[in-house]
Parts: structure tokens; sequence; C-alpha cells
């Protein structure tokens, strides 16, 4: 199982949100470039960065951070996924000049899913589909709208269009550490097992990795339960 560290970025700070609500946010470290090389120097292949203010504002912000961040994991040898804000294929192809491996859309694959389907075709491999899920429907424009589309409808149509990876969030556990959504997420992968399912919120334990793994998700990110130190990240890639 993939070990995937987070950096969310707000103000060109490293920073968590508590169930994607940006009144909620902790910050954890002024320079995000300090924390991605120390998540390099405990051996991470992939990162996972948000721009977070862009996921409010619907636009790209933080550009220029973000390319020197790509920098900063290339030149460790580890890929870096990036999403927040790319409402459109402008700003994912501006996201992709960064040099960024993987850019990440939500919004977009919902409201505008031909533009996503396209993307995918015109960049195979490198767009990931973000399914961010409250109780079982996708949410929209930074978490903060719910759609009528079910999470499950739109995992089986992103990976028609041929997209890297799926995102799954849950976003009701997204920063509580009170454990991942296991079986949703199983269930997900099950349902497209020729693409990569990628966990996402919740996880609070080395035990949580563990039951991720026993369901045979391929993947998951990390973030508050690394910066609160509840297990390193040398512990967490030991478990995956």
């Amino acid at each position: 199982m993939l070990a995937i560290p987070a950096i969310d970025l707000m103000g060109g700070k490293a920073v968590r949100l508590s169930e994607g609500d940006p009144r909620r946010a902790t910050l954890y470290a002024d320079d995000p470039r300090a924390a991605l090389r120390d998540f390099l120097s405990a051996g991470a292949r992939r990162v996972h960065v948000v721009d977070l203010d862009g996921a409010f504002a619907g636009r790209p912000v933080q550009t220029e951070l973000i390319r020197e961040l790509v920098a900063i994991a290339h030149a460790g040898g580890a890929e870096i996924e990036v999403g927040g804000g790319l409402r459109d294929a402008a700003a994912v192809i501006s996201v992709l000049d960064t040099g960024a491996d993987y850019a990440v859309v939500g919004t977009l694959a919902v409201r505008e899913h031909k533009i996503v389907a396209e993307l995918c075709r015109q960049h195979p491999g490198r767009i990931i589909v973000a399914i961010d899920a409250r109780d079982g429907l996708v949410a929209v424009d930074g978490w903060q709208e719910s759609s009528a589309v079910p999470a499950l409808a739109l995992a089986k149509s992103a990976a028609i269009w041929g997209a890297a990876a799926l995102l799954h969030t849950d976003i009701a556990r997204d920063g509580l550490q009170v454990g991942p959504a296991v079986d949703a997420t199983a269930g997900m992968q099950r349902a497209v097992p020729e693409t990569l399912v990628i966990a996402s919120g919740g996880v609070g334990t080395l035990a949580d990795l563990d039951a991720l793994r026993a369901a045979d998700v391929r993947a998951v990110v990390l973030g508050r339960a690394l910066y609160e130190g509840s297990f390193t990240l040398e512990e967490a890639l030991a478990r995956c």
C-alpha cells in the first residue's frame, strides 16, 4: 500500500482543516518546503498537495509555491499530486505546467465531465479525480456544497474516462482521526478494479493502516496523524 503524506496550503503555510472547514484550521508548518523535505527524508515516494486558498477561491492561488514544492519533490525522487481550485481546463494545465506529476480535479468532474474526460485523454496517467463524499454524495466547491451525484457513480465514470486514480475522501472523517472509511473505499476499489483508489480522511492509528491494507486498499493519504505525532511516516511506510 502506498502511503502519501499531505501538505495543505493556506496563506503560504501548511495547515490541516477539520471536515474541510476553513474556520477550523490548525497551523502545522510556517514553511511547507521544510515539511516536504522532512517527508522526503522519511522516504516518501509521493506527496499530496492541496491549494486550499485555491479550493475556496475557485482558481489556483499558490502556483509559484507549488512550483517550488514540485522542484523539491522531484529533486528528492518523489512524485507530487496537486489539487485545489482546478475548475477549468486552463487551471488543470497550469498545474501540470508546474511540473506536477498529477492534477487532482473534483468539482470539475461533476460539473464538466466532458472536459475531464478530454483532459484524461490528452494527459494520460496524469489526471486524478477526487471523489469527496458526504453521506454517499459528492461534495463540490471546496466541500462547501453537496451535489446529487453518488460517489460510486462518479467513480465508475472516471474509470471509463481513463483517470490515473480516484482520491476517495469521506468528508465527515477528514482531519478528525476517527478511522478511515474502510468499507466504502474498498467497495469503490472493487467497483473499478483497474483504477487505483486512494483512501483519504480519518486515519489516526497504525491499526487504521492495517485495516485498509487488509481490505485490499492500495494507497492512502496521511495528514493530521503525521502532524500530531500519532505515528511517524517511517512507521507508516513500514506498515504499508
